[in-house]
């Protein structure tokens, strides 16, 4: 079993997870003015997964690190024109902590970017992905035909729907069919 994160601020109760269990897909997500780190920390402990695809960033442009000159995006984030790490500063940092807790216990975490899974699987298919609540419906409609497993209970909001396409991007991983970005000094982005 591996979980899809859709990571979250800290008490804002927008952190979503999605797992697999009994060939259905669970989602539970985090309470508002709760923290979001202890409702993963949690969740791991209660399911014991052996991988994270968390919607984050685990890395920093290793100008960081003395080698290049871009201090604000990696070279993943450049392919997939996603969000500077640095504009996501707190969030970034909160990632990167909780996943290196958990890969000192064996756990491997993945990172991972529910956009570009859209756009790489599905922009074809459906349209209105986080454009308004009223697509929610039709888009999971849509997802849910190209998903291995059922939705237990559909999602409500977007950040469960993230929830799903970060563990669809683990899914299509273990099944031999993601796309990596980026590079393995610097963070690989799975999609």
């Amino acid at each position: 079993m591996h979980l899809g994160i859709d990571y979250g601020a800290k008490l804002a109760g927008t952190t979503a997870i999605c797992f697999e269990k009994s060939e259905q897909l669970i989602i539970v997500q985090s309470e508002k003015k709760k923290d979001a780190d202890k409702f993963i920390e949690h969740t791991v402990q209660q399911f014991h997964p052996i991988a994270i695809f968390i919607d984050a960033p685990l890395s920093l442009p290793l100008a960081y690190f003395g080698k290049g000159d871009n201090y604000f995006y990696r070279a993943g984030d450049k392919v997939l024109q996603g969000m500077s790490p640095m504009f996501l500063g707190g969030l970034t940092a909160r990632a990167m902590k909780l996943t290196k807790q958990f890969e000192k216990e064996g756990l491997q975490c993945y990172e991972t970017y529910p956009a570009q899974v859209v756009k790489h699987y599905l922009a074809d298919k459906t349209e209105g992905y986080k454009k308004q609540r009223t697509f929610l419906e039709n888009f999971c409609k849509v997802l849910s035909t190209e998903l291995p497993f059922n939705f237990a209970e559909t999602p409500t909001n977007w950040h469960q729907v993230d929830s799903v396409l970060a563990w669809w991007a683990g899914w299509r991983f273990y099944n031999g069919e993601v796309e990596i970005y980026g590079n393995k000094t610097e963070g690989l982005i799975y999609v």
